[in-house]
């Protein structure tokens, strides 16, 4: 005869480092996470998430060398794929689909202007975007400024943010006079005030597809599995939205 213990019985049963999931999360779900946390922790109390955001990239090398992560939630596909390919990862889960949008904070300039104009604006001195080489997010402002014909233009203005919240950080205290940020960041109610936005038109850039894995070191979280296929349920998935991301 089969025995199913309450689950508060079986967290507790869990070895001590099993009762709190490690989650490496790309720097847009920033302020989407806490809440999907929350939900995670009504469904599984005792467990105790912990989170770490940052560039998708930085995380990718930081699990090649055997980062402590249970949860990778990536800003694109690539990354993930690649340590699934590794056999560093398995089930590989999309989750959303991220949004890139053009931010100032200064009265004088209208992001309406577009990326061309704003190039060869003087008034623009320094325009903030994600490293390419580490944030998705990045290559999506790459992407973009070369579908405006604007990346050559931009070149000697350009400031790189380790990850898109650390480039959202930059146009907020002033410290760019524009950039392109994930529109998850623009809509969370820390960066909401002040400024003039614009959306940048997906066929600007390849989508920005995000995906989840979970991590395998000496072995997989029993949770982990869990904790992505939370993403998907419809209430994860009004908690994305909500929180400005597209389903995938």
């Amino acid at each position: 005869m089969e025995t199913k213990l309450p689950l508060m019985l079986l967290v507790l049963a869990l070895p001590i480092q099993a009762a709190t999931l490690n989650v490496a999360a790309a720097s847009d779900l920033l302020h989407c996470l806490p809440r999907l946390n929350a939900d995670f922790a009504a469904r599984h109390p005792g467990v105790v998430v912990q989170f770490t955001a940052g560039a998708s990239g930085s995380f990718f090398a930081q699990i090649k060398a055997g980062a402590p992560y249970d949860v990778f939630l990536s800003a694109d596909t690539d990354y993930p794929q690649k340590l699934v390919e590794a056999g560093l990862a398995s089930q590989l889960s999309p989750y959303a689909r991220g949004r890139i949008a053009l931010w100032t904070t200064r009265p004088e300039l209208d992001p309406a202007q577009g990326l061309r104009r704003l190039a060869e604006d003087g008034r623009v001195k320094r325009f903030a975007i994600a490293n390419p080489a580490l944030a998705p997010y990045g290559r999506a402002a790459r992407a973009a400024l070369e579908h405006a014909g604007a990346w050559q233009a931009m070149q000697a203005k350009l400031a790189f943010g380790e990850n898109i919240a650390q480039t959202a950080q930059y146009v907020q205290s002033g410290n760019a006079d524009v950039g392109i940020v994930s529109y998850s960041l623009l809509k969370a109610a820390a960066n909401a005030p002040g400024g003039r936005w614009r959306l940048i038109p997906t066929d600007a850039h390849p989508p920005i597809v995000q995906a989840g894995v979970i991590v395998r070191r000496s072995g997989a979280h029993p949770l982990a599995g869990d904790y992505l296929a939370g993403l998907a349920t419809p209430k994860g998935r009004q908690l994305l939205i909500s929180c400005g991301f597209d389903l995938p």
